[in-house]
């Protein structure tokens, strides 16, 4: 096991996750990312002696629930981590947990280097960015997106509210993805055009930018087969909610500075916007879904009601 590694898993447990002697501690993680869970693992270990490692084989599609034990022991847990090749950020079990008062942090296609990448930053910048970001699109009515790829995309919040993802877990029932980085929203609808041409699985960094179409808050076209087999499945599932447009977010991870095909690190990428199709019921909406895909956009113009927004810069 690499410092870089424990390095980084140490920022993970004390910066991030401020994880105390007297809690318990829950690292999640499935036989692909082994690696990673054993160096949360062991540096949690020197800090509290309740601390558990719990795999399990790699689940289908981001968004599946994890086997029942694990979410017992997710909802038990005072702190959970969860470096998984399948999302357990939009599950009702990370959610429990989360209700039941655990600080939970997803690393979802986590990978070693983007691990060493990711946690190898100023997380109080990062936080200060957020802030600022939200300042300016929280109290809008309309938040519309452009770009030179040919989105023009239109969001309404509603009631929804705006969430931040500062990677600073701290308090009880807080969530976060781990390297994180944005602000973000489950609108009430949204309607338009929106082209994917940064990362999107399961393609990783696209070659050809990928156009989707929205009406009423359900993304009608996708221009790439992969993707939309991946919708068609979700829709055996739980019919058209699989197409649900679940969010809208802003990066803000200045730390980032190219793109690098994972989607758990592009999106935090400062200065882009993701958007991403089923899942909302965990961060704000009434949706259900068996998958949760975002999409990475590199160059938006981002407004709040008509006025442009100062996004972030990487360093």
């Amino acid at each position: 096991m690499s410092d870089a590694l424990i390095q980084a898993a140490e920022t993970a447990i004390h910066q991030c996750m401020a994880l105390d002697a007297d809690e318990s501690c829950a690292v999640v993680t499935d036989d692909k990312r082994l690696p990673i869970g054993e160096a949360l693992y062991d540096v949690a270990s020197t800090v509290t002696d309740d601390a558990v490692l719990l795999r399990y084989p790699p689940g289908e599609q981001h968004g599946t629930e994890p086997p029942a034990p694990v979410a017992a022991a997710m909802a038990d847990a005072d702190v959970v981590l969860a470096p998984t090749t399948k999302s357990l950020s939009h599950t009702r079990a990370r959610k429990r947990a989360c209700d039941a008062g655990a600080r939970a942090a997803t690393l979802p296609g986590i990978t070693e280097d983007v691990m060493v990448a990711g946690l190898d930053a100023d997380y109080e910048t990062i936080a200060r960015h957020c802030r600022e970001v939200l300042e300016q699109v929280a109290d809008a009515d309309e938040i519309r997106v452009t770009s030179p790829e040919g989105t023009d995309f239109t969001v309404e919040p509603g009631d929804r509210e705006w969430l931040t993802d500062t990677g600073m877990v701290h308090d009880a029932g807080d969530f976060s993805n781990l390297p994180a980085g944005e602000v973000f929203v489950s609108p009430e609808t949204a309607s338009g055009t929106y082209v994917v041409d940064g990362t999107m699985m399961p393609h990783g960094l696209l070659e050809e930018p990928i156009r989707f179409e929205v009406e009423d808050g359900t993304v009608t076209h996708i221009s790439d087969d992969a993707v939309r087999e991946q919708v068609d499945a979700g829709r055996e599932a739980v019919g058209d909610d699989a197409a649900n447009l679940a969010e809208l977010g802003v990066g803000t991870n200045v730390g980032v500075t190219d793109l690098v095909g994972s989607v758990l690190l592009d999106e935090k990428a400062a200065g882009t916007v993701h958007i991403a199709i089923g899942d909302d019921a965990s961060i704000g909406g009434d949706t259900e879904a068996p998958l949760h895909l975002d999409g990475i956009l590199r160059h938006p113009t981002v407004y709040a009601d008509g006025e442009a927004i100062d996004l972030p810069s990487a360093e």
